[in-house]
């Protein structure tokens, strides 16, 4: 007659097969080391796009951290469900692209390579960082409105974004509570800058290589708190942690 397994035994094992007799422990551990192996890809990935320039590098390198997760979690193994890996780490995305961006045409606007890069922006999809560029007291882009933006989202919503991001991605209570908040603060500059941008048509979209189409692929990236808002709202907060 075979032998019943011993309790200890029984209550231990869990899940790769028949024979697997891997402790919940070692499961744990074993999910641990894998996501952050995956995290290491991803975050460089989107640090590297998030600064705009090195851009294509960051991408390939965000694809292999997604692959790895995917990887662990057809493996079993307990990791970061992708939907929520995915909105914070586009969400911190579209954080730190404007972020960088805008701090760099607040504080770096009369650096040669970036005053060469922005104004070839402008020539091409916004005039507003082209039409009298470096002529306002704080310098870089003089569009209306401008600067404005660029000082209230920089110092408040864009490194609150990416904290509230950090949170999520750690799987933690506080960081899902605030990306809700800073989703809908992405909603309002969405259609405040929306609206600035139409009412300056004239002068942002005139004498432009891509007008109206160059500020749409521009604009798309806006789009993340649309689309993490109403998983934000509805998912089971049970899954994050105090």
């Amino acid at each position: 007659m075979k032998r019943p397994p011993t309790p200890a035994l029984a209550g231990a094992a869990i899940g790769a097969g028949p024979d697997s007799s891997v402790s919940y422990e070692d499961h744990l551990e074993e999910s641990r080391k894998a996501q952050r192996q995956a995290d290491k890809w991803l975050i460089a990935g989107t640090v590297l796009m998030g600064m705009t320039l090195p851009g294509i590098i960051g991408l390939p390198l965000f694809f292999r951290g997604l692959a790895l997760l995917r990887k662990a979690s057809r493996a079993g193994l307990t990791v970061r469900p992708m939907i929520v890996t995915l909105i914070g780490y586009m969400v911190f995305l579209d954080a730190a692209i404007n972020s960088f961006g805008w701090a760099l045409d607040l504080m770096a606007n009369h650096a040669l390579i970036y005053r060469t890069f922005m104004m070839g922006w402008g020539s091409i999809f916004d005039a507003g960082y082209f039409w009298h560029y470096n002529e306002l007291g704080l310098g870089g882009a003089s569009a209306p409105g401008e600067k404005a933006w660029e000082i209230a989202c920089v110092l408040t919503v864009f490194p609150m974004r990416m904290a509230a991001c950090i949170g999520l991605l750690q799987m933690k209570r506080w960081g899902h509570q605030w990306m809700i908040i800073t989703c809908w603060f992405g909603v309002v500059i969405w259609v405040g800058y929306v609206f600035n941008m139409t009412m300056y048509a004239d002068l942002r979209f005139s004498g432009i290589l891509l007008p109206v189409i160059g500020w749409w692929l521009f604009d798309i990236f806006y789009i993340t708190p649309f689309l993490a808002i109403p998983y934000l709202h509805t998912v089971n907060r049970e899954i994050f942690s105090d």
